[in-house]
């Protein structure tokens, strides 16, 4: 009785001993299939932002993806077994939802046991099961403009009476026949580098009426009468940083610009020279503007229509003194400049800041802006150091946005962003928003 007690004994601990190992296996192995399908969800995602970043959201319904209700469906499977289904809904920010499936590990055997069921029924096969998990994702364009000056890295702000702030040219009650109206100003001018080196942002004594953002680790330096925070912290006479004003997170993918494939092919009409005495005259439709080769782009010139200007390495891209550039009620100028060096005296632009664009290609290293001339545009020059100097009792000084390698300021500079420039301007591939997990039988 006791060698059969003693077996007893042995025999319950060893199959709690197994039954815990057992179970500690399966939960181990649920628990490694359940974080492989977030994997396949992820793979799910990508093909959306792929497919939206070459169609958008108004050609959902391509290139395999079949229609659905608000949008379009694809299904994809993967070589172990896996699989996801996802949706584009057509909305602004688009909206993905990916349902991703993989195999269950150490699915049950049959209800007669896997060697009876094999005897009784032999043509019978295991229940597959799978584990299953669905995610909800917002994505939209990253905007090349989001804030009003942006470098790779120093900024700094010594000048004078400097001083940044935004407004809406869409939006009348943030502007005046679409121009920029002091008494209606929004103090969205933010400030930001992705350095995180020590003084990644000298303020000056300027009034920055927006955010400074750094890199993380970086610092900001401000001077004694310096001022960074919203509209009421500044026209209140604080100086110094407002609390929620300054953070070091900043980190934008800033790529270089890209020459359309049209001024590299010989399907568009180039020239040496100008058409005209100073007449830079373009396509009245802004779908198909008028390409135009310069080596030389210099003096004064009124551009009609809408124009593109590629001045290659080697090039000159130069307004000085009393040149500059007008453009016509309507007319739009886009320029890719790969001089080493260029000088913009002034651009008069009558509409946004949408109708002048200045793209600097690699080989641009350099870009000055003097005089009391005013610019409404962009420029997006990730290799070039922006030097702006001058200005003066003009109110209008920079009016648009920038993105740059560094920035120096110098003298008395009114910098004004237009917030339209975030949803109507160039934007790169589609980013996440927000992700989050939703049940997978909703």
């Amino acid at each position: 009785m006791l060698t059969l007690l003693t077996a007893l004994v042995i025999g319950i601990t060893l199959a709690s001993y197994l039954t815990l190992v057992s179970s500690q296996n399966a939960s181990t192995m649920r628990s490694l299939a359940w974080n492989s399908a977030l994997p396949v969800v992820e793979a799910g995602v990508e093909a959306a932002l792929t497919h939206l970043h070459y169609q958008g959201v108004t050609n959902l319904v391509s290139d395999g993806w079949q229609p659905a209700v608000g949008g379009a469906s694809k299904t994809g499977t993967l070589d172990n077994g896996s699989s996801y289904q996802v949706t584009i809904e057509q909305a602004d920010p688009a909206v993905i939802i990916c349902l991703a499936q993989v195999p269950a590990p150490l699915a049950p055997s049959a209800n007669l046991g896997m060697i009876l069921g094999s005897v009784i029924n032999p043509g019978a096969t295991q229940p597959t099961r799978t584990m299953k998990r669905k995610v909800r994702v917002t994505a939209k364009r990253d905007p090349f403009f989001s804030k009003a000056m942006v470098a790779k890295g120093q900024i700094n702000l010594n000048g004078n009476n400097v001083q940044t702030d935004s407004f809406d040219s869409e939006i009348p009650a943030y502007n005046t026949l679409g121009k920029y109206d002091a008494s209606k100003a929004l103090d969205h001018g933010d400030v930001a580098t992705n350095s995180g080196l020590v003084n990644s942002v000298n303020a000056g004594n300027a009034d920055i009426k927006g955010k400074v953002s750094t890199g993380p680790n970086g610092s900001v330096a401000i001077g004694p009468n310096g001022s960074v925070g919203s509209d009421a912290w500044v026209d209140g006479g604080h100086n110094g940083i407002e609390p929620g004003f300054l953070d070091d997170d900043m980190n934008m993918d800033i790529q270089n610009a890209d020459l359309p494939a049209a001024c590299n092919t010989g399907s568009t009409v180039f020239t040496s020279s100008l058409l005209g005495i100073n007449l830079l005259a373009g396509s009245i439709d802004p779908r198909s503007p008028t390409y135009f080769k310069l080596s030389n782009f210099s003096g004064k010139v009124n551009v009609t229509g809408h124009v593109v200007v590629y001045v290659p390495a080697g090039g000159t891209f130069s307004f000085t003194g009393g040149s500059g550039i007008t453009l016509a009620p309507g007319a739009s100028l886009t320029v890719y400049v790969g001089a080493s060096s260029a000088t913009i005296g002034g651009v008069v632009n009558p509409g946004s800041a949408l109708n002048f664009s200045y793209y600097g290609l690699a080989s641009n290293t350099s870009i000055s802006m003097n005089g009391n001339g005013e610019f409404a545009g962009t420029i997006y020059a990730p290799q070039a150091n922006l030097s702006l100097g001058g200005g003066g009792n003009n109110n209008m000084d920079f009016v648009g946005s920038c993105v740059t390698g560094t920035v120096t300021l110098n003298g008395h500079f009114k910098f004004h962003y237009d917030e339209a420039l975030s949803r109507r301007g160039p934007a790169r591939e589609y980013i996440v928003q927000t992700w989050n997990e939703i049940s997978p039988n909703g």
